[in-house]
Parts: C-alpha cells; sequence; structure tokens
C-alpha cells in the first residue's frame, strides 16, 4: 500500500549518469534529482548509488549533500538511507547529544512492528557497534524508559484467536489501575498495552469503554502525563490503526504556525513504501483536507515539488 513502487524499465546506470550530469559544472537541475529519487524505490536507488560510484568514482549521497540545501537536501539525503537502516539511523540521532528527542522514540518504536524492532536493533548492532536498549536506557528514565524497554523486546503476543475471558480480565484490571484507583499503577497499563496481540488489544479497548464509560485514551490522558502519556497514547492509536497514527503525525507536524519538517521528511520516507496510501485515506477522512493539500500548502519549492511526488496523488 505505499506510492513509491519499483520503477520500470529502470536502468541504473541511465539513472546515475543523469544525476551525474544534473550536477556537474555550475548551478544543480534540482528538478532531475527529485524526479529520478522519488520514483524509484529504496532498493532501486541503492542500485543508483552503486552504478554511481562505479562509473564516476564518487559518492552519490556526497554530492546530494554538497549540491543541495535546506530541507530539500535533508529529504533527498533521506530517500537515499538504506531502509533497514533508516529507523536506526533516526534512533541513533534521537538519543546522540544534549537532550533526547523524545518524540522520535516515541513513533518508531510505539509503530514498528515486533519483527521490524528486532531489525532495528539487529542493524543498530551492527551499524553503531552499541546495543540499542543500553543506549536508550542511558537517557531515558522512570515509566517511559520501562514502557520503551518492554516494546524493545518485541515479544507482544502474536495475533490469535481472542480469549474474551482474558479481555474482560485484562480491562478490568485496567480500570482498577486508572480510574478507580487514588494514583495511577502506571506499571499494568506497560505489561498489557507493551505485551498483548493487536486483536486482543483492540477488544480491551472496547470492553474497557464498557466497564468505565471512557475511551482508553481518556483515562492515559487523565492518569498520566510528559513522555509517559504520550507513549502510551501512542501504542493504543497504533493498535488501533498504524495508518490512523500516521495520518495524525503528518496532520500536526503541518498544522499551525510553522511546520516541524523532521517529523514531516521522517514520516513521508518511511511510509512511502509501506502503507502511504492508507495514510492519506485516513487523513482525508479525519482531518476533512486531502495530504496532498496540505504539504502544498505547507511548503514551497523543490522540497514541495519531492514531497508531493511522493504523496502520489490528491483524494479529493
Amino acid at each position: 500500500r505505499g506510492t513509491v513502487t519499483a520503477f520500470s524499465p529502470f536502468d541504473a546506470r541511465a539513472d546515475a549518469e543523469a544525476l551525474r550530469k544534473a550536477m556537474k559544472g555550475m548551478g544543480t537541475d534540482e528538478e532531475t534529482v527529485l524526479k529520478i529519487l522519488t520514483s524509484r524505490n529504496n532498493a532501486q536507488r541503492q542500485e543508483i548509488a552503486s552504478a554511481f560510484k562505479t562509473l564516476f568514482g564518487r559518492d552519490l549521497v556526497d554530492d546530494l549533500k554538497s549540491e543541495l540545501t535546506g530541507k530539500f537536501e535533508t529529504l533527498m539525503v533521506s530517500l537515499m538511507r538504506p531502509t533497514y537502516i533508516f529507523d536506526a539511523h533516526a534512533l541513533k540521532h534521537a538519543i546522540k547529544g544534549a537532550g533526547t528527542n523524545e518524540k522520535v522514540l516515541t513513533e518508531i518504536l510505539a509503530s514498528r512492528t515486533p519483527a521490524e524492532v528486532r531489525n532495528i536493533k539487529q542493524v543498530y548492532l551492527q551499524e553503531y557497534e552499541a546495543n540499542l536498549e543500553d543506549k536508550i536506557t542511558g537517557e531515558t528514565s522512570g515509566y517511559f524508559q520501562r514502557l520503551l524497554v518492554v516494546l524493545l523486546q518485541a515479544n507482544r503476543d502474536p495475533d490469535g484467536g481472542v480469549n474474551e475471558s482474558l479481555v474482560e480480565q485484562d480491562a478490568q484490571v485496567l480500570f482498577r489501575a486508572g480510574e478507580l484507583k487514588w494514583g495511577t499503577d502506571e506499571e499494568k497499563f506497560i505489561t498489557i498495552l507493551g505485551t498483548r496481540s493487536v486483536s486482543h488489544l483492540r477488544r480491551v479497548f472496547d470492553k474497557y469503554m464498557t466497564i468505565s464509560g471512557f475511551q482508553i485514551e481518556e483515562t492515559i490522558d487523565r492518569e498520566t502525563s510528559g513522555d509517559l502519556e504520550k507513549l502510551l497514547l501512542a501504542v493504543v492509536k497504533c493498535i488501533r490503526s498504524v495508518p490512523a497514527y500516521f495520518a495524525e503525525t503528518l496532520y500536526y507536524s503541518m498544522k499551525g504556525a510553522g511546520t516541524d519538517d523532521d517529523t514531516l521528511i521522517r514520516v513521508m520516507v518511511s511510509r512511502s513504501e509501506i502503507d502511504l496510501l492508507d495514510i492519506r485515506q485516513e487523513f482525508r477522512k479525519n482531518f476533512a483536507k486531502s495530504l496532498h493539500q496540505m504539504i502544498q500548502k505547507d511548503t514551497s519549492g523543490d522540497y514541495r515539488k519531492a514531497l508531493l511526488l511522493l504523496c502520489g496523488g490528491d483524494d479529493e
């Protein structure tokens, strides 16, 4: 359900030559660069990079960095990052240097499948010779850290038949841990939301509403705060619908004054081959305008052209 698929007929050498020509000499032909890089899938972009090095003895990413600027440069360089390194790289940057970018940790670890999380950990170790869990625990604390660690274990129950009596039990436990308790038993929320299967939790949320009269999100909102609240809500939203979660993430990256370009780029690039069509659908449904229209209004120049091409169409 991605907007970017394998381009055919594909010729890595011809693309490499076109890119070299676009960046050689005075001035850069940005149009050619963005057209090629947004219409090839990631595997093809890697082939182009390797053909580029073979033909010209130059690194394509280095050339992009020296020829392009600003957000457009960031977007093109992000597109060139191998898919399996993309998340590991984003997490590394979220926990490096002063201050941690909790938003990135939340978005990636709440939305990825257990198989994807295992892959990210492995790649992180290979690329950066460091243990991702150690790095994250070194930079975070409290219940927020504990839920991140639970998600990093990638041991969520596989989807199977739903056991109704366990659904009832979990819903009661959450009700008692939140609404019925003076203070909150965060641990119960962390264990249940971090380990139960997706289909089981969807039933738990329905049952919770029946028992308490509240949506689970309302309870989390009232009973928790700060980074833990944001992470719990992200987990709940992703259990309900990953595309809806990303539609909302994109909407808020552009809503109001100023644009959160890092988030906009990260989501558009990371979901372009997975579920961006579904995200567009949810966006249109939930925000009374299309993703295409919002990008059009909120961005400009070559950056806008490239994002619109990744978006792949307007849902009037």
